[in-house]
């Protein structure tokens, strides 16, 4: 007993230390479950709505995603679409005679004694999804991801096991929702390419609009497999978010790892199987040594998908430019923005759904811009390529920062804080009207007062007034004595000699910035920082 301890005891590094090792080469492939966010499910004409009806078991069924005897399936088109614009972003190659199947099992979620699926002729097979170095962070320049296809299928209800009365509950709101599985080649050899086609393809579904991506709702399931050293393929189930599938794959090659210098390889890694993760540890929950019999069979109540190739024709057609494409757009001209800054706009983040989308991000960001140029369009060029950076530095920055503090949804903010009016706000800290400091409190509290009033709309903002009210207006014209008076009053007020000193010397030139912030506090935003810099470098006699 002693010695099996040992063999199992798994060292596991911190993922950010995670690197496979030379002589014990990883593979890996995932398949990827993701639900369509179509209105109605799959074959019935019952919402698809199976995580908000979640407190309300069995709400969205029929008769068909009940299995009641006598039901027939009705094929819903729109998750034909949703699926061949997902296939096309791939560069898959689309089946225009594809069929359902019948995959049979019996489980209590599971009502029909089968799932319908794609087995024989699935929808679409080929394709890949490309890893780029500078965008995706992976150590390789390009990294390509083979599709092995792509296949429409139904999903499964959900059991909720009750442990005080040994009960288990049925929940058929999911059953029938319909799902696309995508199925890589095994091409990933490190845990950051992995992680970075998850985020890909994550974004890549919601760009498209055809899922929520989200994991941990159970919008997107992963499965993987992995083999090390080509032993014989492990399957890893029940992975419910990225951190769970990047601790898994880790902890089963760290254990693969010491099984083999332990002598026991071929003992013990010869046969498949498919194992689960507890949260600390991979367990073992079946081998594969003969394939389960599903006696699959073509579906004989649903006819072959036939698609003509002017459908696909016209559906690429519709294809809105894809996320990579629309990254580039924005590092290039006119935006030229930071490709940290593009990411912001094109990447969707999981955790900000209930506060903006990319794609409405984009669109206010777009706007604004287009708007706020116009604007300074008789300025001259050099004035022009300095402030275009407005709209990126207080969209991107201040005005979402201020979002996810209130809890503000854009959608709403942007039928009253239009991106024209947007843009004539940032014209007020263009011309100098008001200082940026000003101008942050001052949309902060455009924001709250919009987000108390319960969004009304219906009274427009009045910048001239907000900032007379506050007394916000910069003052342009300073007595310079007045001005130096009020710099030395600062530096005298520090009790800082030794700061003092390091500015001057060019030790620490970044002190500069706090002496101006005082001289911003004290005037409360309404004397130009630039103003203050040079007041300050002049009576301390900086050369730098």
């Amino acid at each position: 007993m002693w010695r099996a301890k040992r063999l199992y005891h798994v060292s596991v590094p911190p993922i950010s230390q995670f690197k496979p090792l030379p002589q014990f080469k990883l593979k890996c492939g995932l398949e990827i479950h993701t639900q369509l966010n179509t209105k109605n499910k799959l074959f019935s004409r019952s919402v698809n709505d199976p995580f908000r009806s979640a407190d309300t078991p069995n709400l969205h069924t029929t008769f068909f995603d009940l299995a009641l005897p006598g039901t027939q399936p009705l094929l819903n088109y729109e998750a034909i679409l949703y699926a061949a614009k997902l296939a096309l972003s791939l560069e898959s190659n689309v089946n225009l005679n594809s069929q359902f199947d019948r995959k049979h099992y019996f489980y209590g979620d599971q009502p029909l004694g089968y799932q319908i699926t794609q087995h024989f002729s699935p929808f679409a097979s080929g394709g890949q999804l490309s890893l780029l170095q500078d965008i995706d962070d992976i150590d390789e320049k390009v990294k390509d991801i083979r599709i092995t296809q792509l296949q429409i299928e139904q999903d499964t209800g959900k059991s909720l096991y009750r442990k005080c009365d040994l009960v288990t509950l049925i929940d058929l709101n999911r059953s029938n929702v319909p799902l696309v599985e995508l199925v890589t080649e095994p091409d990933f050899e490190n845990l950051k390419q992995i992680k970075a086609f998850l985020k890909k393809y994550q974004n890549l579904v919601r760009h498209l609009g055809v899922s929520t991506g989200d994991l941990e709702s159970g919008a997107m399931r992963v499965d993987v497999n992995l083999s090390i050293n080509d032993h014989a393929r492990v399957e890893l189930k029940n992975l419910p978010n990225t951190s769970s599938i990047m601790n898994a794959i880790k902890y089963e090659y760290q254990r693969q790892i010491t099984i083999m210098r332990n002598g026991k390889a071929e003992e013990m890694l010869s046969k498949a199987e498919t194992r689960g993760w507890t949260g600390s540890s991979t367990v073992k929950l079946r081998n594969k040594e003969t394939t389960i019999d599903y006696r699959y069979m073509p579906d004989p109540e649903l006819p072959r998908v036939a698609l003509s190739p002017d459908v696909i024709t016209n559906i690429q057609k519709t294809m809105p430019p894809l996320p990579d494409e629309v990254l580039q757009g924005f590092v290039s001209a006119p935006y030229f923005l930071s490709l940290k800054d593009a990411k912001i706009l094109c990447l969707s983040s999981n955790g900000q759904g209930e506060i903006y989308n990319h794609a409405e991000l984009q669109n206010y960001y777009v706007e604004t811009f287009k708007f706020f140029v116009d604007g300074i369009k008789s300025r001259a060029a050099k004035m022009r390529s300095q402030t275009s950076k407005l709209p990126t530095n207080w969209i991107i920055h201040e005005l979402l920062g201020d979002l996810n503090k209130l809890q503000l949804p854009l959608s709403k903010l942007a039928a009253y804080l239009t991106p024209r009016v947007f843009a004539d706000f940032l014209m007020l800290i263009h011309d100098a009207k008001i200082s940026s400091s000003s101008g942050k409190l001052l949309l902060f509290h455009i924001l709250k007062n919009f987000q108390e009033s319960n969004y009304d709309i219906s009274k427009p903002v009045d910048f001239d007034s907000l900032i007379d009210e506050y007394d916000m207006r910069l003052i342009k014209h300073i007595d310079s004595s007045e001005l130096k008076q009020i710099c030395r009053d600062i530096i005298g007020g520090l009790n800082n000699e030794k700061l003092i000193n390091d500015l001057v010397s060019g030790k620490k030139r970044n002190s500069i910035k706090y002496l101006v912030g005082q001289g911003m506090k004290l005037s409360q935003g309404r004397i130009q920082a630039q103003q203050f810099e040079k007041t300050f470098k002049e009576i301390l006699n900086v050369k730098w």
